[in-house]
């Protein structure tokens, strides 16, 4: 089975990608992630956790997700990250989390996307970001061989940088940095709710027609790039930015 949380979509295309080669079911966390309850799941199949990549590392609201739920039938798990270029050392803590859970760790596979994280980077215009999809399909299709044939993936290289990515810059950025204050609808808002409709973590209510956001976040981003009409700003970071998130053509 493969079970993913996507914000702005990469990770849900991966997800069902995966899903329809390895002739298996896609699982959305989100459901869980909203209510704060637990999956209690059983596949026959290898586990394969979908998942972007937040401050090089799992994010942490799904692996607080995963360690309060169960995974039955299946032994093995896989661990597909997207990610704008790299995964830092993401996979220090994956062998852990999966003893936790009972599961096999087998190894985690990169996959580059266009970012969505125009708080601190610059994301792709959408020609930009349609030319760099090109190389995703065969990246999942050799995710998928490798699964299907249950290989134990190779670690993958970790320079010293990496380790201080995901070690104290992640720390940092969830302890400092990760917060919701800097959101704010412009005049442009027209009230839609789409913003607190897509919130994977119900963060979001319409208070007079305008979106509030509460203390609950996880920079996933959705509400920022979906919003129909570029309404919604992260304080100065994002003005002038593309929004992206997958498109829903492909």
């Amino acid at each position: 089975m493969i079970v993913y949380f996507s914000g702005t979509g990469n990770s849900r295309y991966c997800a069902r990608f995966l899903a329809q080669r390895l002739g298996d079911t896609a699982e959305d966390a989100t459901p869980y992630l909203r209510s704060g309850g637990a999956a209690h799941l059983t596949a026959a199949q290898p586990w394969v956790f979908v998942c972007p990549t937040y401050a090089w590392r799992i994010p942490r609201v799904f692996r607080d997700f995963l360690r309060r739920s169960s995974f039955s039938g299946g032994k093995d798990a896989y661990f597909v990250m997207t990610c704008g270029s790299e995964t830092g050392d993401a996979q220090r803590e994956l062998p852990a989390l999966c003893a936790a859970l009972g599961l096999t760790y087998r190894g985690l596979f990169p996959v580059a996307m266009p970012d969505n994280y125009l708080v601190l980077f610059q994301t792709p215009a959408p020609e930009a970001a349609r030319e760099s999809l090109a190389t995703v399909r065969p990246r999942l299709e050799e995710a998928a061989r490798l699964i299907q044939r249950g290989e134990t993936l190779d670690p993958l290289p970790v320079k010293p940088l990496d380790k201080l990515k995901s070690g104290i810059v992640n720390q940092g950025m969830y302890r400092y940095f990760i917060r919701t204050k800097a959101f704010y609808a412009t005049d442009a808002c027209v009230g839609c709710g789409k913003c607190q409709a897509l919130c994977p973590l119900g963060n979001i209510r319409l208070q007079n027609g305008r979106p509030q956001w509460g203390q609950n976040c996880t920079h996933c981003m959705a509400c920022i790039s979906y919003c129909p009409t570029k309404a919604i700003e992260y304080g100065k970071a994002s003005r002038g930015k593309a929004r992206y998130h997958f498109p829903e053509e492909l």
